[in-house]
């Protein structure tokens, strides 16, 4: 059963949504404030977060900062903003999505499916044969089933939905890809965002591969490939 975190500090909106969620069969646990939702990612380790921004304790931003591991987690930001700073640097702290209040419970949940279908793709990977598990270019790298990447041998810092970026693009080298096509591929068809997306992405990727970040190279008006080699 696929684990949810529910953190606002309105509490109406907290029981709303975890009502919601849980007649859809979904485990929920709930919090009003980033220092009881903190407690409870470690104690508990949910598939999806969904963190309001605007909370006492830890804001939602302080919350996705103090998170140990996001490689495995999907996070849905609730806010009262829509400027695009706000929905950049939530994106950047490595959310997956972000919806602005007031919003449509039905949409809310669309979005938690699209985010469950990829934790349950990721599961599948274990099916895989083994010789997929290890992804290698240059000094970058990746071990598929730990969800773990590493630039010559030390192990760096990715978020979840960076994480199947990079994959994705190690996976089909050499191959230019348009930011529509990657959001299809990496976020499914179900997600809402824009394509700057994937921009805000392919920049958190580069600066944790350091001195391999020219391997992801921009095909300027068009989107990205992964390269064999530096240029």
């Amino acid at each position: 059963m696929t684990k949810i975190l529910v953190a606002d500090d309105e509490e109406n909106i907290t029981n709303a949504i975890a009502y919601a969620l849980e007649r859809e069969d979904y485990q929920v646990y709930k919090a009003y404030d980033g220092k009881e939702a903190l407690d409870i990612i470690r104690k508990e380790q949910p598939d999806i977060l969904i963190l309001d921004i605007m909370m006492p304790e830890y804001n939602g931003y302080d919350v996705c900062k103090n998170i140990e591991n996001t490689s495995q987690m999907g996070i849905i930001m609730l806010t009262a903003k829509s400027t695009l700073v706000d929905k950049i640097l939530g994106l950047e702290l490595g959310a997956d999505d972000y919806i602005t209040k007031p919003f449509e419970m039905q949409e809310l949940l669309a979005r938690v499916r699209s985010l469950q279908r990829r934790i349950n793709k990721n599961d599948d990977v274990s099916k895989e044969l083994i010789d997929d598990n290890i992804l290698e270019i240059n000094g970058i790298k990746v071990n598929v089933l730990e969800r773990v990447a590493y630039v010559d041998n030390k192990q760096i810092d990715l978020k979840a939905r960076e994480f199947d970026l990079l994959v994705f693009l190690m996976k089909n080298v050499k191959i230019t890809f348009t930011r529509d096509i990657i959001l299809d591929r990496v976020w499914d068809m179900d997600y809402y965002g824009g394509t700057r997306t994937v921009d805000i992405h392919i920049q958190r990727i580069r600066k944790q591969l350091g001195k391999y970040s020219s391997l992801i190279k921009t095909i300027p008006k068009v989107g990205y490939k992964m390269l064999e080699h530096m240029e």
